[in-house]
């Protein structure tokens, strides 16, 4: 079995009820994202934190130094869990992740967090193209609804149409359940 890492991905508070920038379905996919969490630390997987941070106050949301730019409770780092900020939605991008993820001779890694068509996304790729196995927990993943030329495209639409082409050309796709009993 591949040396696997655990990637959460901006699970932070201003995309919970209450914060700056609201996603959907978030709260299912932070307690999603909690049971894989458990089983890594149970198992010993190497856990990565990715937090986003805008370099400006006059961001929407995530601003510097803000409660809303905080890891969720639901998932809070420990300690002895690596943490990592970026201000791109690649989480390899300007950061230590690709260094950190080959010091520990990681061959896989698995993906939860937010939002499924930007950061998730965006890591998803860059990983498989620094050629790590790559799992997606898609219902440890939320998204937001957006609007294109005056059409607004609902977040579970938004969720499926980046789910499925990181499923055909990326990697697996899994729910929760599965891969918690694989």
């Amino acid at each position: 079995m591949p040396k696997t890492a655990l990637i959460l991905i901006d699970i932070q508070n201003d995309y919970f009820a209450g914060g700056l920038w609201t996603v959907p379905e978030m709260e299912r996919a932070a307690a999603n994202a909690a049971r894989l969490l458990a089983k890594a630390r149970d198992t010993g997987e190497l856990i990565v934190h990715i937090r986003h941070e805008f370099p400006s106050e006059a961001a929407p949301f995530f601003r510097p130094g803000s409660t809303g730019a905080e890891i969720h409770a639901s998932v809070e780092p420990l300690s002895s869990e690596k943490v990592i900020t970026k201000d791109r939605p690649n989480s390899f991008q300007n950061t230590p992740l690709l260094d950190l993820l080959k010091g520990e001779t990681i061959e896989a890694v698995t993906l939860c967090g937010a939002m499924s068509q930007m950061c998730v996304d965006a890591t998803a790729r860059a990983a498989a193209d620094f050629d790590f196995a790559v799992t997606v927990v898609e219902d440890a993943c939320a998204a937001r609804c957006v609007s294109l030329e005056g059409r607004d495209i609902d977040a579970s639409i938004v969720h499926a149409a980046f789910m499925a082409p990181l499923a055909s050309s990326y990697g697996k796709v899994v729910q929760t359940e599965a891969y918690l009993e694989a």
